[in-house]
C-alpha cells in the first residue's frame, strides 16, 4: 500500500506539472474526459474483473452520478462539495436497491437484467422531460462555482481537480483490492461455492462491492457533469456501459491499470477517427476487435505480465489447501 500510494503521488505531481510544459488545452480536454472514464472504468472492472459479476448495466450509475449532480447544483444553491456528497448518496441509494434484486442472480441473468435496469433508467430520463429535460438533457449548464479559492470556471483548474479526483479515486479501489475484502472478492470469482463454506456471505459481499463500485462510477459521472456543464441522456444509455467493457478489454482484465490504459486508448481512437471519417461505429468496431482477437487478456496484460492481480493466486491456494489439510 505504501508502493502504490508513492506511485500515485509521483503520477499526480507529473500530472500537475504538464500544464506548465504541455499548456495545450485540447490535452486539457482529454485528461478531464480520461478521468471520468477512468474512474467508471475500473469501478466497472472491480465487477467483472474482481468479483465476476459481468454488468451490462453499469453505466447507469455514471449517467446517475451526472444527472443527480447536474441538478443539484441547477435547482439549489448548496456548496459544490455538498452538491456532489448529494448526487454520490443518491447513487449509492440507487445502488442498493437495484443490487438488492440482481445480485442473487447467476452469470447470464445478472448480465441482462442489469441491462434492463439500465435501460429502465434511460426511458424514465427520456420521458420526464420537467424534470430532466428529456432527449434534449439539462440546458442552461451548472454553476461552477469557486471552492477552497479555486474557480473551475477555469479549464486548468477544472484539469488540475479532475486529474486529482481520478488519481484519488483509483488509490483509494487500488487500496480495497489489497485489504481482506478484496480477497473475499476473487475467492468469491473463482470459487463462490467454497467461499460460501469458508464462512463468506456471498450475497452481502457482492452486494457491498456492487455498491461501492456504484459509487465510484458516479464520482466519475459527477466529472463528466461538470466538464460538459450539464447532463445528456447518452451518459445514462446502454452504450455507455459498453464503452467500460471495451476499456477493460483493451486494457486488459486481469491488470489493475488496464482499465486507465484502455481508457486512454478508447479516447484516443475516438478522437483520431472522428477526423478521418464519418463511419466511426464501423472504424472503431473493427479496431477493437482486432485488438480483443490479437491480445485476447490487453494491451497491460501482454505488455506487463507481472501486473496481473492473479499472480498471487497460488499463495492462497496453498493457505486454502492447508486449512483444509491437504498437502500442497
Amino acid at each position: 500500500m505504501r508502493r502504490d500510494t508513492i506511485i500515485a503521488v509521483l503520477a499526480l505531481a507529473v500530472l500537475l506539472a504538464v500544464p506548465y510544459v504541455l499548456p495545450s488545452r485540447a490535452f486539457a480536454d482529454f485528461a478531464i474526459r480520461a478521468s471520468a472514464m477512468a474512474l467508471f472504468a475500473t469501478s466497472l472492472n472491480l465487477l467483472v474483473g474482481y468479483t465476476g459479476l459481468v454488468s451490462f448495466g453499469h453505466g447507469m450509475f455514471y449517467g446517475l452520478g451526472a444527472y443527480a449532480f447536474a441538478l443539484t447544483m441547477q435547482r439549489t444553491s448548496l456548496p459544490l462539495p455538498v452538491g456532489v456528497l448529494a448526487a454520490l448518496g443518491i447513487t449509492l441509494a440507487a445502488a442498493v436497491v437495484v443490487g438488492a434484486i440482481c445480485i442473487r442472480l447467476r452469470l447470464i441473468y445478472f448480465a441482462f437484467v442489469t441491462l434492463a435496469m439500465q435501460m429502465l433508467a434511460y426511458s424514465i430520463v427520456i420521458a420526464w422531460e420537467p424534470l430532466t429535460g428529456g432527449d434534449q438533457g439539462l440546458q442552461g449548464g451548472i454553476p461552477r462555482r469557486v471552492v477552497a479559492g479555486l474557480d473551475l470556471g477555469s479549464q486548468w483548474t477544472l484539469y488540475g481537480v479532475s486529474v486529482t479526483v481520478a488519481v484519488l479515486g483509483l488509490l483509494a479501489m487500488r487500496h480495497l483490492t489489497q485489504t481482506p475484502f478484496g480477497l473475499s472478492l476473487r475467492m468469491l470469482r473463482d470459487n463462490e461455492a467454497r467461499a460460501g463454506f469458508l464462512g463468506i456471505t456471498v450475497w452481502r459481499t457482492k452486494l457491498i462491492a456492487f455498491v461501492v463500485a456504484a459509487g465510484f462510477a458516479g464520482l466519475g459521472g459527477v466529472l463528466s457533469s461538470l466538464f460538459v456543464s450539464g447532463a445528456y441522456p447518452e451518459l445514462i444509455n446502454w452504450p455507455e456501459s459498453g464503452q467500460g467493457i471495451f476499456a477493460i478489454m483493451l486494457g486488459g482484465i486481469d491488470s489493475f491499470l488496464g482499465p486507465l490504459v484502455g481508457t486512454a486508448i478508447l479516447l484516443g481512437l475516438n478522437d483520431v477517427v472522428t477526423r478521418y471519417t464519418e463511419y466511426y461505429g464501423l472504424a472503431l468496431g473493427i479496431i477493437i476487435l482486432i485488438f480483443a482477437l490479437g491480445l485476447r487478456r490487453g494491451v497491460l496484460d501482454v505488455a506487463w505480465p507481472g501486473l496481473r492481480p492473479g499472480r498471487r493466486a497460488p499463495a492462497a491456494a496453498r493457505g486454502v489447501k492447508a486449512a483444509e489439510g491437504v498437502k500442497p
